[in-house]
């Protein structure tokens, strides 16, 4: 039985897989079950079959609990099986979720988008934004820190809409951490990815209040032209957005944020490119995913004349990452002879301890195994690349808090 479970949000994923697929309708050894899932399987449905006649089912995202059912068919029947429903139902058993890191954990709170950007596929292959009960999702989180998972990260592909689809629970995303912070035991909870319209006042406070939510919030602005962003259908302007991220640092000065951006997106003038690499340099990201704009088959923006050229769209790609390496190399050098939480999660290849700060940063420094799965206080002396170097500063911190932080400070 070979499952490929795929994304859809870049072309290559798909390319990739479509390859892969082909080599096996090529082969003359004695086959498997072929089976396509995931994102892939609900963009392009009964186009597989038409494609790849020797795949045997074509499973979507709305239907993961009927994978028994589809490959009792199959073996029974021996025809192909498609089962790719537009609504998802809230109704998998996320206890049974097997994770190999014994650490860090993802919990899934919401699936679905009900944005529509323009160059985005998701919603037309995750559906509506459905969010999945806070009972579960509690009883899942302390499950794990009973496990002794020390960080959990919820996800979602717009976790701030998380309970706008239920308004009965009375329970939106910073209700939702609230609860979750109240968990004994748990030490650090992140979450992504983000859209700028949700994130509200409440949820600025929270990431302020909770010793358990890390200050770290992915903050994706795609572009930084009130034009472009309307032509992406992004709901709101470049002022909007500013006036956003003021708040929240005047609420928390020093939350670390987080972006999205595409350049060359269509009619992106030279001006308006200009006006993102102003905001990036005044909002100065700490974490940046920077992309060249390239048409995604199936979306409204594919419809559009993708007007950039190559050249100027790598041109603007590599001015932005120049300006973030030297914005991130700044704040690793502010860094220097700070003390610093971090979890330890593991070793690198070198045989250091390799740790992580509660705002992303990698560190490593030299320590013993039983370290691992805890929280320590390091000193920063140096920098390589994008990674930190540190000594052991310290004992444990138990429990993690802005508090424990602050003391170890003083």
């Amino acid at each position: 039985l070979l499952i490929y479970n795929t994304c859809s949000i870049r072309d290559l994923a798909e390319r990739k897989v479509m390859g892969k697929l082909g080599k096996l309708g090529r082969s003359k050894t004695r086959r498997a079950i072929i089976g396509v899932t995931g994102c892939m399987a609900m963009a392009k449905k009964e186009s597989l079959f038409r494609k790849m006649p020797h795949v045997d089912f074509v499973l979507g995202t709305n239907n993961l609990t009927d994978l028994n059912l589809v490959l009792d068919e199959v073996l029974e029947t021996g025809k192909q099986s498609l089962k790719v429903d537009d609504q998802f139902e809230e109704n998998l058993n996320y206890l049974v979720a097997k994770r190999d890191d014994p650490v860090k954990a993802y919990v899934s709170i919401i699936r679905g988008c009900d944005k529509f950007c323009t160059y985005c596929v998701v919603p037309y292959t995750r559906g509506q934004e459905v969010s999945r009960p806070p009972e579960s999702i509690e009883e899942e989180c302390r499950m794990l820190v009973d496990q002794g998972y020390k960080e959990v990260t919820l996800l979602g592909q717009n976790v701030n809409s998380y309970g706008k689809d239920k308004p009965e629970w009375n329970c939106l995303f910073h209700d939702l951490l609230y609860r979750l912070d109240k968990i004994p035991g748990i030490e650090r909870v992140r979450s992504m990815t983000s859209h700028p319209t949700d994130i509200t006042i409440n949820l600025m406070q929270a990431v302020r209040d909770l010793p358990s939510l890390c200050e770290f919030v992915h903050f994706p602005i795609q572009a930084g032209s009130s034009r472009i962003l309307k032509k992406m259908h992004r709901i709101y302007t470049k002022e909007q957005y500013i006036e956003k991220v003021e708040q929240f640092r005047e609420i928390l000065p020093s939350v670390n944020l987080g972006t999205d951006i595409i350049v060359g997106f269509p009619t992106e003038t030279e001006e308006e490119f200009l006006e993102t690499y102003d905001i990036f340099k005044q909002i100065r990201y700490s974490v940046a995913f920077i992309f060249t704009y390239s048409p995604r088959k199936g979306t409204p923006a594919f419809r559009w004349k993708d007007d950039i050229p190559q050249e100027v769209k790598d041109d603007r790609l590599q001015r932005l990452l120049s300006l973030h390496d030297s914005i991130t190399q700044e704040q690793r050098q502010d860094m220097l002879g700070q003390e610093i939480e971090v979890l330890v999660e593991g070793r690198n290849k070198n045989n250091q301890l390799k740790a992580r700060t509660r705002c992303w940063k990698n560190v490593i420094f030299e320590g013993s195994s039983d370290l691992i799965g805890t929280l320590q206080t390091v000193k920063v002396h140096s920098y390589s690349h994008q990674t930190l170097l540190a000594g052991p500063v310290g004992e444990l911190i138990l429990p993690s808090s802005k508090l424990a932080l602050a003391s170890s400070n003083l």
